[in-house]
């Protein structure tokens, strides 16, 4: 049987402030104080797994045993059919810069170039299908662990359009949608986004009766 949460202040594992935002308005609800690793001013493990499910738990349990509070971490990423489910997991790393392309940090522009120009090289009838992924691993400093997976279909657009939202969201339009991500409120992209399918999962599973 999971463990379920009995502690009302929970460690996101996340230095990002948007995903900070995101997780503590979808848990806002069930009285649930979030604190980032970031503001905790925890060290960033090195993500060394090959699938979503490895990272998260990598995160949560390292954050968890730092705070000595149960952690949730997220995993999640962009995949492209056309280019094999890349980048997947590797979401994060095309938007790294190196140390001869400026300053170094992630450019998320720069990824979604990356995905744009490999789907331009194929065609102007590529498939342009694509899915966000999302893993939410929660862990306790004993040890304890579970998991939750999230998922929403839809099309890669070119150029990026939006404000909101974070990394890829300006060229994500979901299915049944013609705007992106990144131009729907947040409210509204609470309610249909990979990482909210994963958090009705941890819900229904955590609070529920």
């Amino acid at each position: 049987m999971t463990r379920k949460l009995d502690n009302k202040r929970l460690v996101i594992a996340t230095h990002n402030a948007g995903k900070l935002r995101e997780i503590s308005a979808l848990l806002a609800p069930y009285g649930i104080e979030c604190l980032s690793a970031g503001q905790l001013g925890l060290p960033e493990p090195e993500e060394t797994g090959t699938t979503f499910v490895e990272n998260a738990l990598i995160k949560a349990h390292a954050a968890a045993k730092a705070a000595q509070l149960p952690a949730l971490a997220d995993d999640s990423g962009l995949s492209v059919t056309a280019l094999g489910g890349k980048p997947g997991v590797y979401t994060a790393d095309w938007a790294e810069r190196q140390w001869f392309e400026g300053d170094p940090g992630r450019d998320w522009y720069m990824a979604m170039g990356k995905v744009e120009g490999l789907l331009c090289e194929q065609g102007p009838d590529v498939d342009r299908s694509c899915w966000f992924s999302c893993v939410l691993a929660i862990a306790w400093p004993e040890g304890d662990e579970a998991v939750y997976d999230g998922r929403v279909n839809g099309n890669f657009s070119w150029p990026p359009r939006g404000t909101m939202g974070f990394g890829y969201d300006p060229v994500f339009v979901p299915e049944g949608r013609e705007v992106t991500f990144a131009q729907l409120d947040p409210e509204e992209k609470h309610r249909i986004s990979h990482r909210a399918d994963a958090f009705a999962k941890l819900v229904a599973e955590q609070f529920g009766g």
